[in-house]
């Protein structure tokens, strides 16, 4: 193998900057020439690719988003745009490749694989929402704005006696909203995998202003069944909660800023693995973290399996919650 390439894509994650610096250096390092594909796989069915050297990366470890941008493409779920994609790279004389991404981007991993083509992938997903990795890049960048998000609100919730309502992503994950909930002290969380019903979080605000709390949090994830504005309504609706009701959607704030320790080093220790693993000769894989050591699992069966979150979070929460 003397050519790879790299690619970030799907949403953006605090950290992809650190693990295309970790493939190309890394490459360089076997002395492999690296390709940059811009725009994720609009990129790739387009033919834009740029050669990377130490210059290229060189100051991107801390800075978030992706110098190679990313986008989400339709054509090349299609078995047409992905022979396409395929015809790119070898009129490249690309050899192998590596994908940073979500479950979207690992899917066209997958594709590429069982076309015969060498693929490696790397989780990088703030919602922690993909099975195989305990944990995914930009996932404790995001913790830490979140909680960042919450002390700031706790000082105008506590000067004001009012209770906010924050929205958090997570559309079929709930670990950014139960994790903030534990770390930022939130009287109660609601999640797709346990969805607390408007009546009850109404029931667990008006305990805590009985109890004489100047303010209280109720955290939520993006993906649960109900909308955060009609929870605002109903709450406000509702003489018994006590409090003023606010609500604070932090969207893609979440997304952004500069990767924490953990996602630098996490990145770099995942992008080093991924060329050692193509050099060798594994295709259709992803790296992943467990306890504390990388590993590499198939993309398919990651794909296939559900993204547990321990019940010991959830018993955490409740009790910390009282």
């Amino acid at each position: 193998m003397k050519t790879i390439a790299v690619m970030t894509s799907g949403g953006d994650s605090p950290g992809m900057n650190a693990a295309i610096r970790a493939v190309v250096r890394t490459g360089l390092e076997y002395g492999l020439e690296v390709y940059g594909i811009r725009q994720g796989y609009t990129g790739l069915l387009g033919g834009d690719f740029i050669l990377l050297g130490s210059r290229e990366v060189s100051g991107i470890l801390q800075r978030g988003g992706t110098i190679l941008q990313t986008a989400r493409n339709l054509e090349f779920k299609t078995p047409q745009g992905q022979k396409k994609g395929l015809r790119r790279l070898n009129e490249r004389g690309i050899e192998g490749l590596v994908v940073i991404g979500g479950d979207g981007s690992l899917h066209g991993a997958l594709a590429l694989h069982k076309l015969g083509f060498p693929v490696v992938g790397i989780p990088a997903s703030i919602d922690n929402d993909i099975a195989g990795t305990s944990m995914s890049i930009g996932v404790d960048t995001a913790l830490n704005t979140i909680i960042e998000a919450l002390d700031r609100i706790r000082d105008t919730a506590s000067s004001h006696t009012r209770a906010f309502i924050i929205e958090v992503m997570g559309r079929s994950c709930g670990y950014l909203a139960l994790i903030s909930s534990i770390l930022g002290g939130a009287e109660v969380v609601s999640t797709p995998e346990h969805e607390v019903s408007i009546e009850n979080i109404e029931a667990a605000l008006e305990a805590a202003y009985v109890r004489g709390k100047s303010h209280a949090i109720a955290i939520v994830a993006e993906g649960v069944s109900y909308e955060t504005t009609d929870l605002v309504t109903a709450l406000r609706n509702n003489p018994e909660v006590g409090f003023d009701v606010r609500l604070s959607i932090l969207g893609h704030i979440q997304r952004g800023g500069n990767p924490s320790a953990f996602d630098r080093l996490l990145a770099s220790r995942m992008g080093v693995h991924a060329v050692e693993v193509l050099r060798e000769g594994q295709s259709g894989v992803m790296v992943g973290l467990g306890n504390q050591d990388l590993t590499t699992q198939s993309i398919e069966e990651v794909l296939i399996q559900p993204r547990p979150i321990s019940e010991s979070y959830y018993d955490l929460a409740r009790i910390l919650s009282r």
